[in-house]
């Protein structure tokens, strides 16, 4: 593969377009009700685009992103922007991270520390990993495919040459949301080259028809419910018209902005409020690497692809599963273990969310190590 170092650099002239977008923001009225149950507030959405266009300094964040070691390479067809942040540990395992929607590397951005240099963060040694973390084709700063056929499987495969062509043989891999989708694929399809694989989101799987849910059935089950009815409207309308949605939020930070926000705030672990969980800086980082590259659209496309074509492959490879208590819909072991026939680990995290590398480092970080410790 031809791999070329990659710097994050946003023209300023990008930058003054996106102030002056958010000074001429034309607002909804407010919502009929006093909490999130219309979506987002309006008196809260203004206050972070005046964050966003005032206080929030992107040269800053930027240059914290661009202390990893980037890069990027053509495979089929579509450039994919990797970081690619080597131990100095000679026996690191190579582990590619996989994010997912409305995610981006942003999400890894506490843990490639930890996990390629773990001596340096309290560690030990043996638990170091070569760390590979790409932009999802369509997301950040990985190209956008010129043709439909980019689904959860090819993603896999993408993914798999690109450890390959790293000149890594055996390698682990690790995701949430689509993530998990593309890491179940890639330890389905690629056995002979992937060791194990460390899931923070797992598909809700089967359920035995023939007897009455236990507690932990009733409350995946009831999640699951609560999912279907108030909280997927943004994944229907991804995965059946994804162009459509892309005008307003490729022209609009603060409908970019929002369309993210409201998930950070529905799916991370808070007592009410998104910043419980993670900082505004942190958060607006994410919704930049939409909003400069204008991926709005390209990123949604990944719904409209893979709803329609995702036939999860059986997993049996050694598999570990972290299950943070606020994930969207709970785990529960048993409806997995038809997929992953080899579960090695099955961790039941006190706190977190469904971003977990971004809410709960310490907890993710330790998890993955502890996980790949049985199967290096």
């Amino acid at each position: 593969m031809k791999i070329t170092p990659y710097e994050i650099s946003v023209s300023d002239d990008a930058i003054s377009d996106l102030h002056h977008r958010l000074k001429q923001t034309r607002w909804p009225e407010r919502e009929l009700v006093a909490d999130w149950s219309q979506g987002i507030p309006l008196d809260y959405v203004k206050e972070v685009c005046e964050y966003w266009l005032s206080t929030y300094n992107w040269r800053e964040r930027e240059a914290a992103l661009n202390e990893f070691d980037h890069f990027i390479t053509p495979i089929e067809g579509c450039d994919i922007h990797f970081i690619h942040q080597r131990s100095k540990h000679d026996d690191a395992v190579p582990l590619i991270l996989s994010h997912g929607w409305p995610g981006s590397i942003v999400e890894f951005q506490k843990v490639i520390g930890p996990l390629s240099d773990p001596t340096s963060y309290g560690g030990n040694a043996h638990d170091a990993f070569h760390v590979i973390c790409p932009s999802l084709p369509g997301y950040g700063f990985s190209g956008k495919p010129a043709a439909s056929g980019w689904g959860v499987e090819k993603m896999a495969d993408v993914f798999t040459e690109l450890m390959l062509g790293l000149g890594y043989d055996r390698f682990g891999a690790q995701g949430g949301d689509w993530g998990s989708a593309i890491t179940t694929a890639i330890g389905g399809r690629h056995p002979d080259n992937c060791m194990g694989i460390h899931l923070n989101m797992v598909m809700r799987g089967k359920r035995p028809k023939d007897q009455p849910p236990t507690e932990e059935e009733t409350a995946a089950l009831e999640a699951a419910a609560y999912y279907r009815d108030w909280d997927s409207g943004y994944s229907t309308q991804q995965g059946t018209r994804p162009q459509t949605l892309g005008y307003g939020l490729t022209d609009s930070p603060a409908g970019q902005l929002a369309w993210i926000f409201e998930k950070f705030w529905s799916w991370t672990d808070n007592q009410g409020h998104p910043e419980d969980a993670l900082s505004r800086d942190e958060m607006l980082d994410n919704v930049m690497l939409y909003w400069v590259t204008q991926s709005a659209t390209s990123s949604a496309r990944l719904y409209w692809e893979s709803f329609r074509s995702l036939r999860p492959a059986q997993v049996d490879v050694p598999t570990g599963v972290a299950c943070f208590p606020k994930e969207i819909i709970p785990p529960v072991r048993s409806w997995s273990e038809g997929t992953y026939t080899d579960i090695r680990q099955w961790t039941k995290m006190p706190r977190g969310g469904h971003f977990a590398a971004f809410e709960q480092p310490d907890l993710f970080v330790e998890d993955v190590r502890s996980f790949f410790a049985q199967v290096r």
